[in-house]
């Protein structure tokens, strides 16, 4: 049986839009509404935590703030494609408002697995860069990214993602 967003008539790129803007909205929400944050993890620290948006999944970050830090994602999209996405992110920190926010860049790879219903499944491999936006509130870290990727093999087609996410910091 397939998921109701699948049932209601409109293009999966609209309903990948308007959740991907709702839960924009959301975040944005939550950072004006945070308390003050303490200004990022402890160098080292290990989060774990989940991103929604397109792609959805789990995600681990390995916190290196004053150098590079590590962000691997085992995602799905709203199709048949499963993979795992690494970036090395660079951070700075920007104040606005009185609030300490952080910007992250980084380039990226992944590996992929879709399926195709009419043949055998295909691999994927391609390269992603990320940008975005993170907040830190206790142990938490609250972010939203922007994640153009770019498939090599089988074929060459470009495509963006993105999210928000929350992960948890052990330290």
């Amino acid at each position: 049986m397939l998921p109701r967003f699948y049932t209601t008539g409109q293009p999966a790129a609209t309903l990948t839009r308007r959740v991907l803007c709702t839960l924009t909205l959301v975040f944005a929400l939550t950072l004006w509404q945070a308390p003050a944050a303490s200004a990022q993890s402890a160098p080292g620290s290990l989060g774990i935590g989940g991103q929604i948006g397109s792609p959805s999944g789990v995600t681990l970050k390995i916190d290196n703030p004053g150098s590079l830090s590590y962000d691997f994602l085992a995602a799905w999209d709203l199709g048949d494609f499963f993979f795992l996405n690494a970036h090395g992110l660079f951070q700075e920190r920007l104040r606005v408002d009185g609030q300490e926010i952080g910007l992250f860049y980084g380039p990226g790879g992944y590996i992929g697995f879709r399926e195709r219903s009419s043949r055998d499944d295909d691999v994927v491999l391609g390269i992603s860069g990320t940008v975005g936006l993170n907040v830190f509130v206790e142990r938490f870290e609250f972010y939203a990214q922007l994640t153009p990727r770019l498939d090599v093999i089988p074929s060459t087609s470009g495509r963006f993602g993105g999210g928000v996410g929350v992960r948890f910091y052990f330290n």
